[in-house]
């Protein structure tokens, strides 16, 4: 099969187009003809190397993706040859009391697909456990389903599983142009939230107003603070979907 791998960090000129075996799936593991695979920026960061990690080269990247099922371990009974999937990226070993909580996250052997430890969906062919598929919803094509998994679990943690959103709240969303950004615009949106999007440019915020955002705020030509202040009548808000990490 044809993969995108890099044998060492760098430019997008690491990245070498090669044959290489298929993936051989183990009894609880299903083959996945990737379809489209998107890219997050923890593709970035892995092909350009992190202080302090490393990473088995070569390395295929590619965390976020959707195929068709190709073929099933002998132990699969929940997935069949030729449907379409979300591949969902964290896998985890299911048996320890944080996997057994709900909490998958929280495995003390946690890891992404396409990872620190594990290739991922920049090539024809993917093996993971039929636990970490989904099905493609109708309506869905496979280049927006790949552009769900990580995004949005991250988006959805924080807003739904921790802040406890509710309707009639006001969100904040800093980095609206972001991909975790665009996520939690839309969950909120869903919720009944109302959205007040940050980004640093004014392209950024009127995508964030075509995905249904409230208000804008540039914060390169304003101050958050005081923007805040007047949109909501000096009342505030009461979520802020911080993922950005820098000050603010």
């Amino acid at each position: 099969m044809k993969a995108m791998r890099f044998h060492e960090h760098g430019g997008p000129e690491v990245l070498k187009s090669e044959d290489i075996p298929e993936p051989q799936i183990a009894e609880h593991e299903v083959l996945v003809r990737v379809k489209a695979c998107a890219l997050n920026h923890l593709d970035l960061w892995l092909r350009k190397g992190l202080p302090g990690v490393k990473v088995p080269l070569p390395h295929i990247p590619g965390c976020d993706m959707s195929g068709e099922v190709a073929a099933v371990g002998k132990l699969c009974r929940r997935v069949k040859t030729g449907e379409r999937v979300v591949v969902s990226p964290g896998v985890s070993c299911g048996q320890c009391p944080p996997c057994l909580r709900g909490l998958d996250n929280l495995c003390p052997s946690y890891q992404i697909i396409g990872g620190y430890g594990l290739d991922g969906g920049y090539a024809d062919f993917l093996k993971v456990p039929e636990v970490n598929l989904l099905p493609l919803p109708r309506g869905l094509d496979v280049v927006q389903a790949a552009a769900v998994p990580l995004t949005f679990l991250t988006a959805w943690n924080m807003l739904v599983s921790l802040s406890k959103i509710r309707p009639g709240q006001t969100v904040l969303v800093m980095g609206a142009g972001s991909g975790v950004g665009v996520a939690a615009l839309q969950i909120a949106k869903l919720y009944g939230a109302a959205v007040i999007a940050a980004a640093g440019t004014d392209e950024k915020l009127e995508k964030a107003k075509a995905l249904g955002a409230d208000h804008g705020i540039n914060y390169q030509k304003q101050e958050i603070t005081q923007e805040v202040r007047r949109l909501t009548d000096r009342k505030g808000i009461d979520i802020i979907f911080e993922h950005v990490g820098g000050d603010t």
